[in-house]
């Protein structure tokens, strides 16, 4: 530890981080408040479906894995809400909800979906499966930019919605769809972590050499760049496929899956990304956690070369210690991070549990 330490300072005296990245978020300090969880399904509420042309109780089933963001001294979280309870995991139509709060833990839901399936253009990568697991981040000029999987049932592809106000949403489509002559679209994507920085008190996509960019991906992470916050082109090797910029670990809280959580951000210890370890199921499990246990770790990139890793966990800081996290969809134990906000003094890391309901942490500078 000593000496991750002393390579966090002497990162910090050679880049020279500017005031705005002179940021630290204690991971240890994470706790989790009484009131979890903190958001649950309700079958009161209902919308018109514009396929079925009936009311649907669009989060009758589970609400759970939330994206983050502050907005007018309130935080805002986007929902992944599942409709039907009898369904198995894969077989519900996700619709992505939004709930404010003026205090970080209490929160209002409003009645309606506000990212879902409908007759646009974009049903054949959404419907019948939805819209599911949000990520949200705010460009400088004040456009909110939400990476989600639209999933149809058959391939789940990482998608980009732009919005003025957080609940009117154009989508744009599958990120990569004007990467290498479309090869990406018709693979396997999810989970986009877009790079941020703390500007003015406020966190917002950052441009590293000229480019927005954006970790992605759950069986190993990848990196992909922007111009524009919509087109996404991902790192390819001299094959031409994707490079691996982190990968499963034997053994470890990791051994399965690395999946992107929140908006990663730059700090004083450089770009840091929270991602969510799955504990695999067979011999390379680590047998200090559950077998398919989902928990959060953290990798940290050199703040120049978003590519190159200069820091990661041995172990997850946040995992299943309340009963609800082990209950519900997935009862290996679920503390999966999609949103991270520094609001009123203190971060706020928002998670899903077990896929059945929305939990916080809660970290104090102080």
């Amino acid at each position: 530890m000593k000496q991750f330490l002393a390579c966090v300072f002497l990162l910090t005296t050679v880049y020279g981080f500017s005031q705005q990245h002179k940021i630290d978020i204690d991971i240890s300090s994470f706790t989790k408040p009484a009131e979890n969880p903190i958001i649950k399904a309700d079958s009161s509420y209902t919308f018109i479906d514009p396929f079925k042309n009936g009311i649907v109780r669009w989060q009758r089933a589970d609400v759970f894995n939330p994206a983050a963001i502050v907005k007018n001294n309130k935080v805002y979280l986007l929902l992944r809400c599942e409709d039907n309870p009898a369904a198995a995991i894969g077989g519900r139509t996700s619709r992505i909800g939004i709930a404010e709060s003026e205090d970080g833990i209490h929160f209002k839901k409003f009645p309606e979906p506000v990212l879902f399936p409908r007759k646009d253009g974009f049903e054949k990568f959404d419907y019948p499966g939805g819209c599911e697991d949000p990520r949200v981040v705010e460009s400088e000029e004040g456009t909110y930019v939400v990476v989600y999987t639209a999933w149809n049932g058959k391939v789940a592809r990482l998608s980009v919605a732009l919005s003025k106000d957080l609940f009117h949403w154009q989508k744009k489509g599958p990120a990569f769809a004007k990467a290498n002559k479309g090869k990406f679209t018709e693979i396997w994507t999810k989970s986009g972590s877009i790079i941020t920085k703390m500007q003015n008190n406020k966190i917002v996509a950052a441009k590293i050499n000229g480019k927005y960019w954006m970790y992605w991906g759950e069986h190993f992470i990848n990196l992909a760049w922007s111009e524009n916050l919509y087109d996404w082109y991902p790192l390819v090797d001299e094959k031409e496929e994707l490079k691996k910029i982190v990968e499963t670990r034997p053994h470890q809280f990791d051994s399965d899956l690395t999946e992107c959580g929140p908006p990663a951000i730059i700090t004083s210890r450089g770009i840091e990304l929270f991602y969510n370890g799955k504990n695999a199921t067979d011999g390379n499990a680590d047998p200090s956690l559950p077998k398919g246990m989902y928990s959060v770790g953290y990798a940290i990139f050199d703040p120049n070369d978003p590519s190159k890793v200069i820091g990661r966990s041995d172990s997850c800081f946040l995992k299943p210690t309340l009963p609800h996290e082990i209950r519900g969809q997935y009862t290996a134990g679920t503390t999966f991070s999609e949103g991270l906000v520094f609001f009123k003094n203190k971060w706020f890391l928002y998670y899903g549990t077990a896929d059945s309901f929305v939990g916080v942490a809660v970290a104090d500078p102080k």
